[in-house]
């Protein structure tokens, strides 16, 4: 047998039998009593807790927290961990060839049944996201290394969609996948205050020396959210925003990220949310997307934005219709 079925027999041995001397596990898989002590050292090395205990009566055995403890993967954590490899993969994670290395393991110390369920597992689950872009991979690994090391890294950044590239000096302090792209969550030297930054926006990236220390319990991810979220613990300053329409319409409205969280009261054919001036202004391109089916009466100011940015658009297209015209 290879060297990693006998590192599991031993374990499957210890699990039933409680406890073996070296000699009695080197008879039952007819291997060198020293190539047993080397497969004791490599398990104890990977983490698992065997007990060594000395005497007549001594041996080795598992602490008992251990004895339930499952060696293989049963068909529905198989499952579960090959559509998650599957959403993370899509989502442009950092390390796939690492989780596809995984994943064959998986398959490698499988019997044909499992390794057909596994094949069925994987072909009923697709995820679609838009294409990956394969150049941030790379920086996306840099970033984590950082991290995990806690040094600084220095970054060209562009900044909107505009050609003006800034170099920053960052700590990050986590990463978040959100809407189909990643950021990168952290202080910025520049501003001297946490900032996110678009990763597919980092230009170069340089890993520096200086070291840094991570604000104990920050959540990236609280921290994005808050950053997106209006501002609903000041309620002097929320202004109501109701909209009539279609109840699918409505309902889609609801479960949106951002005005689901502001959601103050819903009926069939309306809903009434409470938001700050500054998120209602960004509302207009999202509420034009849903057409005729809804219509917003309330605030005044927000039909008015409305109507500009149509107005707006309106003109564009026109004028490139008559340039056009006059190029013919």
């Amino acid at each position: 047998m290879s060297k990693v079925d006998n590192m599991l027999s031993i374990l499957w041995l210890l699990k039933t039998r409680r406890r073996m001397t070296a000699k009695q596990l080197a008879e039952q898989l007819e291997i060198h009593i020293r190539t047993v002590y080397r497969y004791i050292d490599a398990l104890c090395a990977s983490g698992v807790p065997i007990v060594s205990d000395s005497g007549h009566h001594g041996g080795y055995s598992l602490l008992a927290h251990f004895q339930d403890v499952p060696l293989m993967f049963d068909n529905e954590e198989q499952k579960t961990l090959i559509h998650a490899a599957k959403f993370a993969i899509e989502a442009g994670y950092p390390h796939e060839d690492v989780l596809q290395g995984a994943i064959s393991k998986l398959r490698l110390y499988s019997n044909e049944e499992q390794i057909s369920a596994m094949n069925r597992y994987s072909g009923g689950l697709d995820v679609i996201h838009p294409p990956v872009d394969e150049s941030i991979r790379g920086t996306l690994q840099e970033l984590e290394l950082a991290g995990v090391d806690l040094v600084a890294v220095s970054i060209e950044y562009m900044k909107g969609y505009g050609t003006v590239i800034e170099t920053r000096l960052f700590n990050l302090y986590g990463l978040v996948y959100w809407k189909s792209k990643w950021y990168a969550v952290g202080h910025c030297h520049l501003r001297e205050e946490i900032r996110s930054f678009r990763v597919d926006r980092i230009k170069m990236i340089h890993r520096t020396e200086i070291q840094y220390e991570k604000p104990k319990d920050f959540s990236a991810k609280q921290f994005f959210m808050q950053s997106l979220l209006p501002n609903l613990d000041n309620k002097e300053q929320l202004v109501t925003l109701v909209i009539e329409g279609r109840e699918q319409a409505l309902d889609d409205l609801c479960a949106h990220w951002l005005l689901g969280h502001a959601l103050v009261a819903r009926s069939d054919t309306a809903a009434r949310f409470c938001l700050d001036e500054r998120t209602l202004e960004t509302l207009p391109y999202l509420l034009l997307s849903y057409g005729g089916t809804i219509r917003v009466t309330e605030p005044e100011f927000v039909i008015d934005q409305l109507i500009q940015v149509t107005t707006r658009m309106l003109h564009y297209y026109e004028s490139l219709r008559m340039t056009d015209r006059n190029c013919q």
